[in-house]
């Protein structure tokens, strides 16, 4: 199901055209869920003697035919119908809703891996000495542009793979990022770190008389006139690199491209800690340059890395480290 129209023919089809509408309208794509419900609705459909209505027995019935499928994904699935019935509660106050208790359990989330500029700085390196190939005559200049990108913006693989020549403006040192996630553009404004790598990159292009027309992949190869990198061969590009500087999670395995973005906000919440800045009034910032829906999203990528608890640590002693006192009567200097 691609998206633009959801097909629904059960009983429940006008509640469920009614929640993906509104949805969409909200600005979400809502694919992954549509799909869940429309299987839902088939199902329904196909059974609607034995299961007239949406009770118990059809859902578990329903999950059955999910079985196929890893407990995450089956966990994610229900999750989604536990929405829909949460919406259709609203007018129909006596309507079906699963118990949660009996989803699947929760997998314990992938710990990010928070590069930091030191580590940053030694991949850039590495990446300068990549050799050309016939694939990719700027192997280096790419895959640099596509580290410092990252890194420094916080911007989704995808939506650095999207990037063409033209969303880079010179003038205003800007970088568009087009109708991303929730159908939402937004402006990035580049500091001259990376703008001079931009320069040196369009420089390079034009010395080797690569084309450099506005719809051309920023990201991209010397395949099919300049065809974009997919995401998985920049991945691919970035493993030996993090070999060669050593740069592994505590588990030993080779930190995830997603992993660059996640740093960018941990970072960027140090750097205000350190600068003294109000760090709940920059939030909204970020989460706006991050391309975010609302604040709640930006926290799952604040993590509390050590750096930052000595940080945040520092600034209450100076704010209010006065405050503290020993207790009398204790030892050592207890409080």
């Amino acid at each position: 199901m691609t998206g633009a129209v959801a097909t629904f023919s059960s009983r429940l089809a006008p509640a469920l055209r009614r929640y993906v509408d509104l949805k969409r309208a909200l600005g979400q794509r809502f694919c992954p869920q549509t799909r869940t419900l429309a299987s839902l609705d088939r199902f329904l459909l196909g059974h609607a003697t034995k299961y007239p209505i949406l009770n118990a027995a059809a859902f578990q019935a329903w999950c059955q035919t999910q079985e196929h499928v890893a407990s995450g994904v089956r966990r994610v699935r229900m999750q989604q119908v536990y929405n829909f019935c949460l919406y259709r509660r609203r007018t129909e106050p006596r309507c079906f809703i699963p118990d949660p208790a009996l989803f699947p359990k929760t997998h314990q989330l992938l710990q990010p891996y928070i590069f930091s500029e030191e580590e940053v700085a030694r991949l850039l390196q590495a990446a300068s000495r990549l050799k050309p190939v016939p694939s990719s005559p700027l192997r280096s200049e790419v895959i640099r542009l596509a580290i410092v990108l990252l890194f420094t913006t916080g911007i989704r693989r995808g939506e650095l793979l999207h990037l063409t020549l033209g969303d880079y403006n010179r003038r205003d040192a800007t970088l568009l990022i087009r109708e991303t996630k929730f159908y939402k553009s937004r402006l990035l404004a580049l500091n001259a770190e990376i703008t001079e790598e931009l320069e040196r990159y369009l420089c390079a292009r034009t010395q080797r008389k690569l084309p450099v027309s506005s719809d051309t992949s920023l990201i991209g190869n010397a395949l099919k006139g300049g065809r974009a990198y997919c995401g998985t061969t920049l991945g691919r590009s970035l493993e030996p690199l993090l070999r060669q500087c050593s740069i592994f999670t505590p588990k030993g395995r080779l930190p995830r491209i997603h992993d660059f973005r996640h740093s960018f906000a941990a970072n960027a919440l140090l750097r205000w800690y350190r600068e003294g800045a109000e760090v709940e009034a920059k939030l909204p910032l970020l989460s706006t340059y991050m391309g975010h829906a609302s604040v709640v999203s930006t926290h799952y990528y604040l993590h509390w890395i050590e750096p930052l608890r000595t940080a945040a640590s520092e600034r209450f002693a100076f704010h209010y480290g006065e405050l503290v006192v020993p207790v009398p009567g204790r030892k050592g200097g207890e409080r």
